[in-house]
């Protein structure tokens, strides 16, 4: 994907955000643009016009972290707008390489007997592109919508793609965000992915909805929460959930959940 774009973008999306009030800025006037003018975000991090222009450009090279820094202040970002803006901009700084396509995720033998093992919560583990790569009985069970897909189970294209998506996932807008978020977070972090730049171009022309909310650049960590399901053989059910990045898997997400009375009736369907 286009780092310096991805740069523009984000930048553009945060400062629309930020109304001169919000900083103590006059707001009177004429103003041609949402939010905060880059001259604006410029002398709120103590620099100079043309210099945040140029980062705002994506042109990142040699600019200190200490910069970088005063204009995550500037905008106020979060800590994982933060780190996603870090991230872009050390990717952007990085030359790119050349590199044998990777192959397709899995797990090992140990680890789908780890997952396995767990028998009273449903656990399923996620590529960065949100392929559904293994789970247990009772998380394959709970996925069983998504694992029903044409080509391999992938959460993001059943959310955009599938007409029924929204019954699967009741807070489908929720859904849907969580899932463009965690794919710009996975973006940032390997811009040369293949299944990634594929998988956004496929949703990007498939899904008027998806194209909305990816130019929304909107980042979350995906950590812990609450989702909802609705399962054609037990109804709907509310799941407390816990992600947890694998060591050394090239970026596998585990994700393990508590059902409370609900896992029984999902066991045994």
């Amino acid at each position: 994907m286009e780092i310096a774009q991805g740069i523009k973008n984000f930048l553009t999306t945060r400062r629309a955000r930020i109304t001169p009030d919000m900083v103590g800025l006059p707001s009177a006037g004429r103003r041609r643009v949402p939010g905060l003018r880059r001259e604006e975000v410029a002398m709120l991090a103590g620099l100079s016009a043309e210099y945040y222009i140029q980062i705002e450009r994506g042109r990142v090279a040699g600019v200190s972290e200490d910069i970088l820094h005063a204009i995550t202040r500037a905008l106020r970002l979060d800590d994982v707008e933060a780190e996603h803006f870090l991230t872009l901009t050390r990717a952007a700084s990085t030359k790119p390489s050349r590199r044998a396509p990777r192959a397709r995720a899995s797990v090992s033998p140990t680890l789908q007997a780890i997952l396995d093992s767990m028998v009273t919560v449903p656990a399923v583990i996620l590529a960065p592109n949100l392929d559904l790569v293994a789970g247990n009985a009772l998380g394959l069970a709970l996925y069983a919508p998504v694992t029903g897909t044409v080509g391999r189970a992938n959460a993001a294209r059943f959310l955009f793609l599938d007409p029924d998506a929204d019954r699967t996932f009741p807070d489908w807008n929720t859904a849907a965000d969580d899932a463009v978020a965690m794919l710009r977070a996975a973006a940032a972090a390997d811009p040369q992915a293949k299944s990634l730049t594929g998988l956004v171009g496929e949703l990007s022309t498939a899904s008027d909805e998806f194209r909305t909310k990816w130019a929304a650049h909107r980042v979350v960590a995906h950590r812990r929460g609450a989702k909802r399901f609705r399962h054609e053989a037990v109804g709907e059910m509310a799941l407390s959930f816990e992600a947890l990045e694998i060591s050394g898997s090239g970026g596998l997400m585990g994700s393990a959940g508590q059902l409370g009375s609900m896992f029984g009736r999902l066991g045994n369907w």
